[in-house]
């Protein structure tokens, strides 16, 4: 008798829990919905901040708030461990949307030629190559793993959250590099950009290609900045070229990073973390990456109970999203949030029958461009419902969790500081650097 009424204590409490969670990432999303786009100019180039951008900051400063001031109805330590649970399953909600998306483009990928596909190696390898002895030499550890294996866009956060999650060092690494490419990476990219295209050491089409490192702003800006350099016709296609190679990022190079940069990574950091790392060596319980952390775990920590309230919190969140950004909520887009949690559930459900062999970011992705690829019968039906999502509609509500659960890692990433935005910055050279020479050798 005691023993269930722990249980049921127990389930009161992780409702109340789960309630007040919902409510304030409500309020940050129309918050940061009801702010808008927000556009201004720095050095002559034009920047926009999004409204994800807006609900990674709100839930953030909600979450400091609950810290300090320990209000009943504030964020608290509890709620900021249950957004970072929850977050992990809301990746796969977006990696669905973003699986459809790439199915119905697979023939302008596979049009799109040598030289874009070799140069996708550039993007990862490059941040590799130069953020990660640099990570270790400023005494960043484990960090280093998430913050210099890919750029750190949407699908890099679904996969680290997956594999380590969000409350690892590597969760932290991957979660810092995001913030700080999100804040300071357009302006950066256009800058190298500007400087490469002066300089004249690479074709401005292999340019092109580099702006294509997986952020639509940064991509725009970059590519912008090569072709204002250049004459009209000249401009027209570099854009293009920088679009296809930004499609092949955002779309194929997810399988990039999962089974190519991030196993190279991990073999970086063991390598060169004795030989590079500075001050005492961190203790064997966190420096080693053993086998049980290789194994996915993500997917593991939350029960099927847990897993449905995630996705159909990102469900309703993104029809909040989509009704605040574009004023309607139809039956079409209620159906494209039901189709998106199915494909999630299928997703998660091979993952545990294939028993983690096979990440579960890699079977929604795969499953999702199935249906929706020209080989489908039922792909243009597909598409009519989920084509009505907006992408963005659903990377808000993502970021509206990402933001609540990042106080509870705030003195880790004050203990990061200036380092991990340096970092962040070097990676990004290494990304576009390693791109443009990789597709220069193919032009």
């Amino acid at each position: 008798m005691t023993h269930l009424v722990c249980n049921r204590l127990n389930a009161s409490k992780h409702l109340s829990t789960s309630f007040v969670l919902f409510c304030w990432a409500v309020v940050v999303l129309v918050i940061s919905e009801l702010i808008g786009p927000v556009a201004f100019n720095i050095l002559s180039i034009k920047f926009m901040l999004l409204p994800m951008i807006w609900a990674l900051i709100a839930g953030a400063l909600v979450g400091i708030a609950g810290n300090k001031f320990k209000y009943p109805l504030l964020i608290r330590t509890e709620h900021q461990n249950l957004a970072s649970e929850l977050l992990q399953p809301a990746l796969l909600f977006f990696t669905a949307k973003l699986g459809l998306v790439v199915g119905q483009e697979i023939p302008v990928i596979i049009s799109a030629g040598w030289a874009l596909l070799f140069q996708e190696f550039g993007h990862f390898l490059g941040t590799i190559i130069l953020g990660m002895p640099l990570a270790l030499l400023l005494g960043i550890k484990r960090e280093a793993i998430g913050a210099t294996f890919s750029v750190g866009r949407e699908p890099n956060l679904a996969i680290i959250s997956e594999r380590y999650g969000m409350n690892s060092p590597e969760g932290r690494g991957v979660m810092a590099e995001y913030i700080t490419g999100t804040l300071l990476g357009s302006v950066f990219i256009s800058i190298v950009a500007g400087i490469m295209t002066s300089l004249h050491l690479f074709d401005p089409r292999s340019l092109a290609m580099a702006s294509g490192v997986g952020s639509g702003s940064m991509m725009a800006a970059a590519s912008g900045t090569i072709a204002a350099q250049s004459d009209a016709k000249s401009a027209q296609d570099i854009m293009a070229l920088a679009a296809a190679s930004n499609l092949i990022t955002s779309t194929f190079g997810t399988y990039f990073t999962l089974f190519i940069s991030l196993p190279l990574a991990i073999f970086a950091y063991k390598f060169l973390e004795p030989i590079l790392g500075r001050g005492s060596r961190i203790d064997e319980k966190n420096s080693q990456l053993s086998e049980s952390e290789n194994l996915l775990q993500g997917n593991t920590k939350l029960s099927w109970r847990w897993k449905i309230l995630a996705w159909s919190m990102t469900a309703v969140l993104s029809l909040l999203s989509g009704f605040i950004g574009s004023h309607q909520v139809s039956l079409t887009m209620v159906v494209g949030c039901l189709l998106l949690v199915i494909i999630s559930i299928l997703g998660d459900c091979i993952y545990i029958l294939l028993r983690g062999k096979i990440p579960s970011v890699c079977i929604v992705s795969l499953i999702a461009m199935l249906i929706t690829s020209p080989w489908c019968p039922w792909a243009k039906y597909i598409l009519s419902f989920t084509g009505s999502l907006n992408t963005l509609f659903i990377i808000t509500p993502m970021l509206t969790l990402a933001g609540l659960s990042i106080a509870r890692d705030l003195s880790e990433f004050r203990k990061l500081g200036w380092r991990i935005i340096v970092v962040s910055l070097m990676s990004n050279l290494g990304t576009f650097v390693g791109s443009a020479a990789i597709a220069e050798i193919f032009l």
